[in-house]
């Protein structure tokens, strides 16, 4: 690593060590103990604990591109125009069913969800850009209404260890469900989740395909920010979380992306304090990445990291987070995953050749002055030292013309989630951001409005 990053890393560890002085009944360590209780023991059975629920969820975006950016889309003639726009609309609706477990020393279950997607935006200049939000033909136009199986899997469960086959979702450091659109997307494959331990748990997966958030059919995996033509076949991830002291959460992780690279994840987030009084959370993430195999994408060989304080007073909070790349293509992570767990991964992710990044938040939850659900943030973030020109060519070919790019972001929000009544639990959140960059910075300069409603229902 970096002189900088050895010194943020001193710094976290530091302020560990002087919280263990301060709250030494906090920082009593736990021994790893095997769990007293048995979830399956406790199974009902596969009717008597199924239920069958769901979400409704309305996105609606609308984007303005500035400084000379714009989107390409082909008009009914075949020509091609060009947009400084891009509206979205669209109602995303899961339905979901899940069985109990089966009783005995294994038990059984199902879990099945059914997608559909309705386009209330359908314009081809509006929703411009193909299928990135909404499902479109290779005309460019929209898909009218669209549905896919989302989820359909089994499971089989012992004592406290969960095997499951067949789509699913997941959320660990390098393979993650993304929901950031109006529906999420889920995984092709096998997961191993075992909770035997009170304080240490085990995460273990293979997959093979990816079902995305706007399409039908089920894709192989690709990088973000790479080549999109090349495909990995398989991506295989395992690793642990472990909680040596109740305010303190250690997580491990290595990921193998066949031919494309092996990453490994580092993670510590410790809490201190009382948030009615005073509260702080120091959170590290580390990820090394090094091509692998075939090397597809070309010699990849990054450290990326990012430390975040956050200080928590009643309703107020404030967070200041620094973030580093150190390589000379991008940090990157697998397209349809939520797979980087960066302190400034907002609107833009931060992750250029040799970047730096520093953050400052700040958050109101309302519910300290009696409207309970109700929260404010706003942030403003800059990323400076965007070089590329050390690049030796391959998968990110492109970034060798970025020197000293930067780029800056800023965004406000709210949001409120009802508290009682038949739309229990129903979210509304709207967010404005703003993002401006150097030519050759990638993200672009553009405004950007967000309004998504989120409605949960029972069925069975």
């Amino acid at each position: 690593m970096k002189t900088t990053q050895r010194t943020l890393l001193a710094i976290a560890i530091g302020s560990l060590s002087t919280v263990a002085m301060a709250e030494p009944a906090s920082q009593e360590f736990v021994p790893i103990t095997v769990k007293s209780t048995n979830a399956q023991s406790e199974a009902t059975g596969f009717v008597e604990g199924q239920s069958l629920s769901g979400t409704t969820r309305n996105f609606f975006a609308k984007e303005q591109f500035k400084r000379g950016g714009g989107i390409n889309f082909q008009k009914g003639d075949g020509s091609t125009e060009r947009t400084t726009r891009r509206d979205t609309w669209t109602q995303g609706t899961i339905v979901n069913y899940t069985s109990g477990f089966t009783q005995g020393t294994v038990g059984f279950a199902v879990e099945g969800a059914l997608y559909n997607e309705i386009a209330l935006e359908q314009g081809r200049a509006r929703i411009a850009g193909g299928s990135n939000r909404t499902l479109a033909d290779h005309d460019g136009d929209a898909v009218d209404q669209w549905s896919k199986l989302g989820l359909g899997n089994i499971k089989a469960r012992y004592s406290n260890t969960v095997l499951t086959a067949g789509r699913q979702t997941l959320n660990t450091p390098m393979v993650a469900t993304i929901g950031n659109r109006a529906l999420p997307s889920s995984f092709e494959g096998l997961s191993l989740h075992s909770a035997e331990l009170e304080n240490l748990t085990f995460d273990a997966g293979t997959f093979d395909r990816v079902s995305p958030r706007t399409e039908q059919s089920l894709t192989k995996f690709v990088s973000e920010y790479g080549d999109r033509s090349v495909t990995a076949d398989h991506v295989s991830t395992l690793g642990a979380v472990y909680k040596p002291f109740k305010s303190v959460e250690a997580s491990l992780y290595a990921t193998r992306v066949e031919d494309l690279w092996n990453q490994y994840y580092f993670g510590l987030t410790h809490e201190l304090g009382d948030a009615d009084v005073l509260a702080l959370t120091t959170s590290l993430n580390y990820y090394k990445t090094k091509d692998e195999g075939a090397s597809k994408l070309g010699d990849i060989d990054n450290n990326t990291y990012s430390l975040s304080f956050t200080g928590t007073h009643g309703a107020h909070s404030l967070t200041l987070a620094y973030q580093e790349v150190d390589g000379n293509e991008y940090f990157d992570y697998l397209h349809e995953t939520n797979g980087i767990f960066l302190a400034n991964s907002l609107l833009s992710d931060f992750n250029g050749p040799n970047e730096k990044s520093f953050q400052v938040a700040y958050g109101l939850n309302m519910a300290e002055y009696g409207v309970p659900g109700l929260k404010f943030n706003i942030y403003t973030a800059r990323g400076w030292d965007i070089d590329g020109r050390k690049y030796k060519g391959g998968g990110y070919d492109g970034v060798q013309s970025m020197a000293d790019e930067h780029h800056y972001e800023y965004g406000v929000g709210t949001s409120y989630a009802v508290q009682s009544g038949p739309l229990k639990a129903t979210t509304i959140r709207a967010t404005y951001t703003t993002h401006r960059a150097s030519e050759n910075q990638v993200d672009g300069s553009l405004n950007e409005l967000r309004l998504v409603t989120t409605v949960p229902f029972n069925i069975l």
